[in-house]
């Protein structure tokens, strides 16, 4: 094994001595890298393999090319490249092809060796580690993909491009993004031999018998993955896909309505499809006189919005569904969102999205969700009524959803109507126990600012002996809490004694009122407060708390403890107590 590493540290010395020689490393800094790497190969030469071992290896050399890159940028020096930075560069690739012939299914691994060839130009070998890349994981589409746009984009060759794409294709047949990935590296190709032509007639060049062909310049190969596509994957979803990639090209129209009229023909059962549809009148240009004005630009937007409409209500005749509607009323939402100084506008956005909201309650096909976008823009309105009628909708078409009892409940205590004592009750009633803390903390929230502190108090009680475990316990901090706000230290007593089995954060609230109750006794005693602040910096404490004590201490205090508090509690801060 020695005389393997031997051999190998021997082989660094030509780049060594030139790094020496042009003045990029000193003598000692050149010794100090063959004592190092010689470490690094008794790790490599182990009879039992460790990866981090290799990963170690491959960073310190790439921790000296950026060394060498960063110092000849200083000196100015670009000589003699291939004799100081190409050896480290192929040591490198030797090392990551050993490591991935050991671990061949860490594709991090491969992954990196890439990484490494694209970053330091050594492209030559870049299409080796990714054919043996693939060839190990063929399972994994976005290998080929990644493979494939290299061959594109880094090699310059559209024709192992596709060739990758064909043989992930047997192994994917039906795979979206495979698809989608080869019909855009067929446009890209097809803009590219369009460019050239455009190029080579500028210059006049003779081109002799080559030909570009105009089949292949208008995207008739990608017209060909389009067909093959389609007969293996349908859904109007991967068409629109499609549709939107060719949509980047400025010579696919014909392309673009072949695949239009296949979405229109094929999937009008799609709900994709009408909210796709009713959205392109969005995208239409319109007469630049009227964009001249703020008014006429909103005039603008207001008629593509009206036919954006009249897309989705045709929508909504051929597919009365809950999809449809969701899309419909996601579109309008999205309008009533955009900002405008247009009252107007806004009026119509707003009519139109309620109108939505209530076409799609009535017919029981509108998402728990919207119905909270719903109640906002009637609370916003100051229309207290609706919020009611609303909320009350909500609650009966999702009787069992805390969510929505919860932001019916929230609502009325902002607006401070209805009955809400009776509703709390229905509330707790319709769903589950387990999760109905939301609608407890509500309650108690409610019960303390608009009820008598005996009913607050019958209201914890009951909370405290709920079959739920986390209830009871969260009911019995607070009772806790209201009890020391409402009755002072011997009513907090008086709870600890009624709320047993204990949780970690009750133990906690009374002890802090327990130093509380020993503080108020001791006003005088400035190491007291100091004792305090130090309990709560500690590892058991809370120092976001510790601000607040000092400014209490500050207020009890006073005269000469005022001083001396102050002075310690300067210590405390700088370390020095």
């Amino acid at each position: 094994m020695a005389e393997v590493i031997q051999l190998r540290v021997e082989e660094r010395i030509p780049e060594l001595e030139q790094l020496e020689r042009v003045g990029l490393f000193t003598s000692k800094e050149v010794k100090s890298l063959i004592k190092r790497a010689t470490a690094l190969e008794y790790k490599l030469q182990r009879l039992i393999l460790n990866k981090e071992d290799f990963i170690a290896y491959i960073q310190y050399e790439i921790n000296v090319l950026e060394l060498v890159k960063k110092r000849r940028e200083h000196i100015k020096y670009n000589f003699k490249r291939e004799e100081i930075e190409f050896p480290i560069v192929q040591r490198i690739n030797g090392v990551f092809k050993r490591a991935t012939n050991k671990w061949k299914s860490d594709v991090q691994l491969w992954l990196s060796h890439i990484a490494f060839c694209k970053k330091w130009a050594t492209k030559t070998h870049l299409s080796k580690v990714f054919s043996a890349m693939i060839a190990i994981h063929p399972d994994k589409s976005g290998l080929w993909i990644m493979a494939a746009k290299s061959e594109l984009e880094d090699m310059n060759s559209s024709e192992s491009a596709r060739h990758l794409f064909l043989r992930a294709l047997r192994f994917h047949p039906e795979d979206k993004k495979v698809f989608q990935e080869y019909f855009r590296m067929e446009l890209l190709h097809a803009e590219k031999l369009r460019k050239q032509k455009s190029m080579a007639e500028e210059a006049e060049m003779d081109l002799g018998e080559y030909e570009f062909s105009p089949e292949l310049m208008s995207g008739k190969l990608a017209e060909i993955v389009y067909k093959e596509a389609t007969e293996k994957i349908q859904g109007a979803e991967f068409i629109i896909s499609l549709l939107n990639i060719a949509a980047i090209f400025d010579f696919t129209k014909e392309l673009q309505d072949t695949i239009l009229t296949d979405i229109q023909s094929k999937y009008t059962e799609d709900c994709v499809t009408w909210d796709f549809l009713a959205r392109r009148e969005l995208e239409k240009p319109s007469a630049g006189e009227e964009l001249s004005t703020a008014k006429g630009r909103a005039s603008d937007i207001a008629r593509r919005e009206e036919r954006c409409s009249l897309v989705y209500e045709e929508g909504l005749q051929s597919l009365n569904t809950e999809p449809m509607f969701t899309c419909y009323a996601a579109f309008c939402l999205e309008r009533h969102r955009r900002k405008t100084n247009v009252q107007e506008l806004k009026d119509k956005r707003e009519q139109r999205l309620q109108g939505v909201f209530q076409r799609a309650h009535d017919s029981s096909m509108l998402k728990e969700a919207f119905y909270k976008n719903w109640l906002q823009i009637l609370l916003a309105a100051g229309d207290a009524e609706g919020v009611a009628r609303v909320a009350m909708a909500a609650t009966l078409r999702y009787s069992q959803s805390v969510s929505t009892w919860t932001l019916r409940l929230q609502m009325l205590m902002q607006l401070d109507s209805g009955d809400l004592k009776t509703l709390f009750k229905e509330a707790l009633e319709c769903i589950s126990p387990k999760e109905s803390l939301p609608v407890w903390r509500l309650q108690v929230q409610w019960s303390t600012g608009s009820q008598s502190p005996e009913e607050t108090e019958a209201l914890l009680k009951r909370g405290v002996l709920s079959a739920v475990p986390a209830v009871a316990m969260e009911m019995k901090e607070c009772y806790l809490d209201w009890s020391s706000a409402t009755g002072g230290y011997k009513k907090a007593r008086k709870t600890l004694h009624e709320s047993r089995p204990f949780s970690k954060t009750f133990f906690t609230k009374m002890i802090q009122i327990e130093l509380e109750q020993c503080l108020q006794h001791v006003l005088p005693a400035p190491d007291l407060w100091l004792g305090y602040i130090k309990e709560e910096l500690g590892t058991r404490g809370q120092p976001e708390n510790c601000g607040m004590l000092y400014w209490r201490a500050m207020k009890l205090l006073e005269g000469e403890s005022v001083e001396r508090f102050v002075s310690n509690y300067t210590l405390l801060q700088t370390g020095h107590l």
